[in-house]
This record gives structure tokens, sequence and C-alpha cells, in this order.
């Protein structure tokens, strides 16, 4: 398997990077601290960044395509703009437990969004479906850490990550209605020996799969067969999600995390919780609008 290494983007020590995602007509690069409630935004130079705080933690975001965000928070799905003193909530679908919030999230190729829960207590997480129309759905349940999503090319597959399990899984999906079926491992780690779970991903253009691969130091390309085509050595142990992005959609962009870390660890990782980026040769697929 090919090796190549990430470059720093952005020094910015996030307890909990994740959920980059690219803005195309703004050429701006989004993402989000989990545990502090933070959404970043870069200037479209990549020199520089903004950020913005909420009273709660933020799991994921995805854009709307009249402008303006869904959130998925640690008290569900909410409507939210810049300017907008408080964000609008449109539905909590989470129970009342201690420790149970929405995680990573992403927009499917209809516009619908798609986020999971975590509740690695009683292992009861779920995924969650919002459609533009209004209507609210679940999905799966008895989930640990729901986590990454995407779409293959042809509209055909959907991926999704169960970083509990140890397993990316992969489903039938049927674009007109947002069906998902037949589902069945596409990726599984190694659930003894190793403390490397599968995060966030992204797909692309070609069908393949990039994996943030959490205590992993590493971004993991798959072929659509599973076979590990290239590894992105990242330095940082807690990689946690990635997206396509830049002028031609070939920047890879990375986020990892530094919570749980003890002082030996950051010590021997002074980037942890930084957001990288690589140049690949290949290109993503467009980012997906809500609505």
């Amino acid at each position: 398997m090919k090796r190549i290494s990430a470059e720093l983007l952005f020094e910015v020590k996030n307890n909990l990077g994740e959920g980059p995602l690219w803005h195309p007509q703004e050429a701006c690069l989004y993402w989000v601290d989990i545990e502090r409630g933070l959404l970043y935004r870069s200037k479209p130079a990549l020199t520089a960044y903004t950020k913005t705080h909420f009273d709660t933690q933020l799991g994921a975001f995805c854009f709307k395509k009249e402008g303006g965000f869904i959130l998925a928070t640690g008290e569900g799905f909410f409507n939210w703009d810049y300017g907008q003193r408080s964000p609008k909530l449109i539905w909590n679908p989470l129970p009342t437990r201690p420790g149970v919030r929405l995680n990573d999230g992403k927009v499917d190729p209809a516009g619908r969004f798609w986020a999971g829960s975590i509740d690695t207590e009683q292992n009861k997480a779920e995924l969650y479906r919002l459609d533009p129309d209004g209507s609210q759905h679940t999905f799966l349940r008895n989930i640990g850490i729901s986590n990454g999503l995407g779409w293959s090319p042809d509209r055909q597959t959907m991926y999704y990550t169960d970083s509990y399990q140890y397993t990316i899984f992969a489903f039938d999906y049927e674009p007109d209605t947002g069906a998902i079926s037949n589902q069945r491992k596409f990726i599984q780690l190694p659930k003894t020996g190793s403390k490397t779970v599968p995060d966030g991903l992204c797909v692309d253009a070609e069908g393949c799969v990039w994996s943030a691969q959490w205590n992993g130091w590493q971004i993991v390309r798959y072929d659509p067969e599973g076979k590990p085509l290239l590894s992105v050595k990242v330095p940082a142990q807690r990689v946690t999600s990635c997206c396509f992005g830049g002028e031609n959609n070939s920047l890879l962009f990375i986020t990892t995390a530094r919570t749980g870390l003890n002082e030996s660890e950051l010590a021997d990782q002074p980037h942890a919780g930084d957001v990288f980026v690589i140049q690949t040769n290949t290109i993503g697929l467009a980012t997906h609008f809500y609505g």
C-alpha cells in the first residue's frame, strides 16, 4: 500500500475536531470542535479562519441550498444562519439519558440530511434522517457510535460507519426514496490487539472510500471492493474525518482530536487536534446541499 504524508493547514488544537465540509461557492472550509461547541470557517485563501460558539455540543452540520445551516447537536437538529442569535429547534429525537448526542452527519445526493447519535453506555444509538419536506425518519438502532457517511458516484450504495463495531457498512441505496437495504460489511478492522477504529469518511469520483482512523494516525483509501490502496499519514493519533475541496476538488482536508490524550502523548504529537491537508491525484464528489 502506497504511503504519503499530510501537511499542517491550521493549528487550532481542537478537543474533538470533526465534520470538515467544503463550501464550493464560498471556497471555504468549515469544520467543528464537537466538545467546545465551535463551528469554524476558513478564509477562501485558507490562510486564516473564524469561529462561532454554540451553547451545546456540535456533532455535525450541513449547508442549506437557500443559505444557512442545519446543525446536529447535543440537543437535536437545529436551523441556524449567520447573525441569528440562537438556533431554532427542528427535531430532537434523542433520549434523555446522559452522554447521548448527535454525532457525524452528511447530506445525501437527494438533499436529505442524515445524522446518527452516540451512546457508548447502552449501545442504543440510532441513525436519523431529516428531509427537506420536514419529514423525520429513524433507520438503524442499537448502534454504539454512529459515524462516517458517504454515497457512491452512481448513487446506488451508501457507506456508514459504526465505530463501536470497528466496521464500515455498505447498503443498497434508493435515491428517489432514500430507502436503504441489504446491510453488509464493507470494512472490518480488528477488534482485538488494536485500538484503531474507523471514524469519518468521504468518497471520491472513482468510487473509492477515504476512511479516517481514530488511533490509527492515518486516512486509508479503499477501492470499491474494500481493498486498501493508499495511506495518508497524519502526525496526530486521533484522526477523525476528511473531505475533498479546493479549486479542483482535489485537496483532502483532515480533522483530528486531542481529547483523552495524556500529557506524555500530547508532548509526542504537538499537532494533535489540528487540521491538515494533502494534494491528491483524484477528485472528490461535489458537496451536497440540504433542500
